[in-house]
This record gives structure tokens, C-alpha cells and sequence, in this order.
């Protein structure tokens, strides 16, 4: 859940460090620390707060010749947030710095272990412990690599880590489990990273660690990978997609503006080769060989966290209408720990921006280990996910800085109903008129976005109205239930202003009670077969002095004796609401977390890749 960088070459390596860190803003953190390994010794430097605070501090070294180093952000498991606690983390003598992500789970046996043997802690974290544990080790093996190696066969948890031994200056050693590493392999240089965001520009050259890999990057340019148990590996080489315009601003304020617009080209890209309109057909390569599996399956579950569940939920709806298949969707954390009944003949579909959701991770396992055919929806090529299912499919979202997700859930989205066509299609449960009337549906989503993002002004006047709000209620049925929910996390997770997304018709059965006046609803009311119901529920809000807010169609005359303000859509098919309805409640959470002052792109105590539990 914190971000990795380091650097073994010729180029000086703070200003690399430094950028890559700040690449590597987006993922959330608390703190920020680099080490450098020069003449002998290694110097560590590290602050609570920003990188800018860490890059004040190193000001005089950014044009010293060290050209071997290691940095990290910190997002706090174990032990608040302090200098102290932040990383790189350093061995009693000095010997082993490293820096890590992950969480150690059998840290509190090891340190027991080594403070009777005579080690001192400096801080409350499980990271400090692997350090000892390797320099104890180290007293007895000959390299550091494989002090390293018998540390981490007694390591329980999760680690991706980038070490530095004081005695061994030509070398920089990285291991992961669990949480990613990439290495960008230049001219007799090499870049380590969380991700590939600080490498892209230095080179596109890549490999990816799998769990239980150890490699040991050289100073001449040579490099090795190994399992823990010293059996060689063979990464291959893959060429990053990933372009330095992504992870700019492009001259928005923010990332997650930018990334809000970035959605009409997204969704289009994620459908591209995939929706052919002349020939009214729908081709995912990705898992052609296991269509019969889907179409014969007892029943699909979806498992995924956060953004990726609401995807998930919409997609129940598009799969059990279409193509007639029963779907249950998990959060991916409580199914990890429940028993759940899976079959042989049932298929676990994985979904996460990221491809690194340690709980989503969890599932796939527990998944594979009962026998399920386990696919995979994801946006990183190379990712954990990508590697671990049996086949899958890419969103093509592109580079998403911005914590808050917005794109990835769109092009969840198109990807979903990629799938659910295709299946009713091919199992004859959809009509051939409605198929391709939401072919063509689908096909226009790109300009209907483009047309709802011009209503830009129109949400940012009303965001203005509700930026001094407690609360904000999200309403909808079918379809724009999952959307409610997705407005009503948008809200909380940027604005920090508490907000519910319900099912319009469950209001009544409790939550109603919260109603007083001049609270905010906001209703998914779109044209469609329950808008009747909608209604219906908007007059119960307005009889109780709620302010009534409604999402609907143009041209939609019926809601306005009712609303206080309509922000209207282009008319579509009500199983595509979901893609239009999303962006309003996006670009209203975020205006209005800008007009309470918030961080927008880097909320507090949220990461972008939640690779612990």
C-alpha cells in the first residue's frame, strides 16, 4: 500500500529516486525516506509528510555522484505515522537498509527471537524486524543475497523489498511476495519500482517478479533471479505500454479530472476490436477458449473490493438479464474468510483496477484450490491477477493516478457488458433486435459521455450547494443501485462528508429516519420500467423535507414538480444508465471536495493499491 523505488547505474541517483517517489504520490502514504549507498557507508534520510519535505531534506545530495540507492512512501500499518517509523529501515549495525511493502505476520515471534539474542528495536514496525533478521543471518552466510533468502523462508505475510548491504556496494537485491515489483532494465542500469510509473521514462524495457522471486541486480548490468530456494528463474522481458503523458496532468487541475474525461477515449478503447458494428458481433479473445465454461456454468461469482464490487454488482445485472446466468457477487474480503460453497462447474471472476487487491488475491486462491475455473478483469498488464487466473480480459483505462477510481469503473463496465452480450448471444437469451439496439447502444456510449461531460458548469454550480452538507443520501433501483452506491463512495472518499447509497425502495425500511429537512437525496431516475417507483420514492423524501436532487433522462417533464434540481442525461437503453449516470456523481464529488479545500487526488488514509488486508 506504499510505493517502492530504487536505482543501481551510472546516472546520480536522488533526482531518480526523488521523481519516482513523486510518481508514486497517487498511491497514498504518510511519510517518505531514501537511502544511498556511498564510500562504505549508507546514509539514510527520511520525514513524516510529503516528498516535497523528504526532497527539501536531501537538497545538497541531489547532484552528488551516488549513483545506488533505494526510497519508499509509507502508508502506516504497524506503528503511527512518525520519522521514526518511516522507512528505509536500518539493521543495529548498520549493515542491512531496506525498504518494504507488505505486512509480516509472524513479525512479533521474530523480534521476540532477536532481542534475546540481543537486538534493539527503534521503531514499531514489522519491517525493522526483517532487517535484524537478515544481518543475524548474514553472520553466518557469505553474501547478503542469501542471508536474504534464509530470512524470508522464515518470513509468514506479504513483502515486496529493495535492499542494500553496506558490504556489498555493487548490488542492489529486491524479493517480492505478494506485493509487486517491476524492474526496468536499461544500459548497464536498473530501476526498481511498485510500478512502473517512475521507470516509464527512463526506459520501456521490463521484468515482473513473481511471488517467491529473489533478484540481484549488479552494477556491470548483469542481474539474476532466483526462488527463495536458489532455483533459477527466467522473467521475460515485456515491453511497457504505458506512455509519460499518462501520469500527466495534460493541464488539468487535478488527475482525477483529467482521468474523469479521460473516459469517452477509455471506454472506447476498452471496446475497440472487441465490438464490431458492422458486423453486429462481439469477439474477447482473452477467454474464447472458455465461453462454454461461462455458458454451462452453475452459477458465476464475482469477487472484487471497493469501486471494482459496484462494477461487479452492475454486472450481476447485466449478466442475470441478458444472458440468463445466475450470478452472486463477494465482497472478496469476507469471501476469503466464510467457506464459500464453489463448485467445479462454477467460474470466479476476478475484478480490480490494480491486479494487486490483496483480498481479491486471496479469493482467486481459495477459488483455484476449490476446483473453479478463475478469470480475471483487470487494467495492468503483468499484474498479479493477470498471472494467477486462467485466462481473462483487460480494461484498457490506461494509467489511473487519481485514488479515487473513475475510469477503471467505466471501463469495468464496458467490459461487463461486453461479456453479458456475448453470452445472451450466444445462448440465445437476448432477442436479436435487442442485441443490436444495445450494440448500437453501446457504441454511442463514447458520445453521450462527451455530452454529459459538457454539462461541467451546470453540476459544478450545484456542487456549491451541497459542500457545506453532513450527510447525502444516493437513491436507485436496478441498475442505478450499484451506481448510487459508487456516487455515494466518490463523495466519502474525497469530500470526507458522510454519504449512503441505498436501493430506493429500502429507504422506508429504516434509513428514512435519517431524512430531515434540507437533506440531500440524490435519486438515479432515468426513464425506464420502474421510473414509476423512483418517483414514488422521491415524493416520500420531499413529504419529509428532504432536498430532492435527480439524475434523469432529457426531456423527463415528470420529475420537476418534484426536484429541486435535475441534472439531466442523453436518452439510452436503462441498462447503459449506469455509464452516463456515473459521471455526474463523479464530477460532483469532486468539485466539491476542491471547494472544501480537500487533497483531491491523494485522500487521507486511502491508497491507490490496497495490497494488505
Amino acid at each position: 500500500m506504499c510505493g517502492i523505488v530504487g536505482y543501481i547505474g551510472n546516472r546520480k541517483a536522488v533526482p531518480i529516486l526523488i521523481k519516482g517517489l513523486e510518481r508514486l504520490e497517487y498511491r497514498g502514504y504518510d511519510s517518505a525516506g531514501l537511502a544511498l549507498h556511498q564510500k562504505g557507508e549508507i546514509k539514510v534520510y527520511k520525514k513524516r509528510g510529503k516528498v516535497a519535505n523528504l526532497k527539501q531534506m536531501v537538497e545538497d545530495e541531489m547532484n552528488a555522484e551516488n549513483n545506488l540507492g533505494i526510497a519508499h512512501t509509507r502508508w502506516a500499518t504497524h506503528g503511527e505515522p512518525s520519522d521514526i517509523n518511516s522507512h528505509p529501515h536500518a539493521s543495529n549495525t548498520g549493515e542491512i537498509v531496506l525498504v518494504h511493502n507488505g505486512i509480516i505476520e509472524n513479525y512479533t515471534t521474530l523480534k521476540r527471537m532477536l532481542k534475546e539474542r540481543g537486538y534493539t528495536f527503534r521503531s514499531e514496525t514489522d519491517t525493522e524486524v526483517i532487517c535484524n533478521l537478515i544481518e543475524e543471518i548474514k553472520k553466518e552466510k557469505t553474501s547478503a543475497v542469501e542471508a536474504v533468502k534464509a530470512a524470508l523462508s522464515k518470513v509468514t505475510g506479504a513483502y515486496g523489498l529493495a535492499i542494500l548491504s553496506k558490504n556489498e556496494p555493487d548490488q542492489l537485491i529486491v524479493a517480492r511476495k505478494g506485493s509487486p515489483i517491476v524492474i526496468g532494465i536499461g544500459e548497464k542500469e536498473f530501476f526498481v519500482a511498485s510500478d512502473a510509473a517512475p521507470i516509464v521514462e527512463y526506459t520501456k524495457n521490463v521484468i515482473y517478479l513473481d511471488d517467491g522471486d529473489v533478484a540481484v541486480l549488479k552494477r556491470n548490468g548483469t542481474y539474476e533471479v532466483t526462488s527463495i530456494n536458489s532455483e533459477i528463474r527466467n522473467p521475460k522481458i515485456q515491453k511497457l505500454e504505458l506512455d509519460l503523458e499518462a501520469i500527466e496532468k495534460e493541464g488539468f487541475e487535478h488527475f482525477m479530472l483529467k482521468e474523469i474525461f479521460d473516459q469517452p477515449k477509455a471506454i472506447a478503447d476498452s471496446i475497440r476490436g472487441r465490438l464490431n458494428l458492422k458486423d453486429k458481433t462481439i469477439t474477447l479473445g482473452g477467454i474464447r477458449d472458455h465461453e462454454n465454461s461461462l455458458l454451462k456454468a452453475n452459477k458465476i461469482i464475482f469477487v472484487a473490493c471497493g469501486t471494482s464490487w459496484h462494477a461487479a454488482l452492475t454486472g450481476e445485472y447485466f449478466i442475470e438479464e441478458l444472458a440468463r446466468i445466475p450470478v452472486e457477487v463477494e465482497y472478496a474480503s469476507e469471501f476469503r474468510y466464510r467457506d464459500p460453497i464453489v463448485g467445479k462447474n462454477d467460474v470466479v471472476i476476478a475484478i480490480s483496477q490494480s491486479g494487486e487487491t490483496a483480498d481479491t488475491l486471496a479469493a482467486i486462491n481459495i477459488a483455484k484450490e476449490k476446483g473453479a475455473l478463475v478469470l480475471g478483469i483487470c487494467n495492468v498488464a503483468g499484474s498479479s491477477i493477470a498471472r494467477l487466473t486462467d485466462a481473462g480480459i483487460y480494461t484498457h483505462a490506461g494509467h489511473e493516478i487519481g485514488v479515487a477510481s473513475t475510469k477503471a469503473f467505466t471501463t469495468q463496465l464496458s467490459v461487463l457488458l461486453l461479456l453479458a452480450l456475448k453470452l445472451g448471444c450466444m445462448n440465445k437469451s437476448i432477442s436479436k433486435e435487442r442485441f443490436e439496439e444495445l450494440l448500437s447502444g453501446l457504441g454511442r456510449i463514447e458520445e453521450h459521455i462527451e455530452q454529459v461531460l459538457e454539462e461541467k458548469d451546470k453540476i459544478f454550480e450545484l456542487a456549491k450547494s451541497l459542500a457545506g452538507a453532513k450527510d447525502v443520501f444516493y437513491l436507485g433501483r436496478g441498475c442505478g443501485f450499484p451506481t448510487a452506491l459508487e456516487g455515494a463512495l466518490k463523495l466519502k472518499e474525497i469530500s470526507y462528508i458522510h454519504a449512503e447509497g441505498y436501493p430506493a425502495g429500502e429507504m422506508k425500511h429504516g434509513p428514512i429516519a435519517l431524512i430531515e429537512k434540507n437533506l440531500p437525496v440524490i435519486f438515479i431516475a432515468t426513464e425506464g420500467r420502474i421510473l414509476d417507483k423512483v418517483l414514488s420514492n422521491m415524493e416520500e423524501i420531499k413529504a419529509r423535507g428532504g432536498r430532492v436532487i435527480a439524475i434523469s433522462s432529457k426531456g423527463n417533464d415528470s420529475l420537476r414538480s418534484i426536484t429541486e434540481e435535475i441534472i439531466e442525461l442523453p436518452k439510452t437503453d436503462e441498462i447503459l444508465v449506469p455509464f452516463l449516470a456515473t459521471v455526474p456523481l463523479q464530477l460532483l464529488a469532486y468539485q466539491i471536495a476542491v471547494l472544501r479545500g480537500c487533497d483531491v487526488d491523494k485522500p487521507r488514509n486511502l491508497a491507490k493499491s490496497v495490497t494488505v488486508e
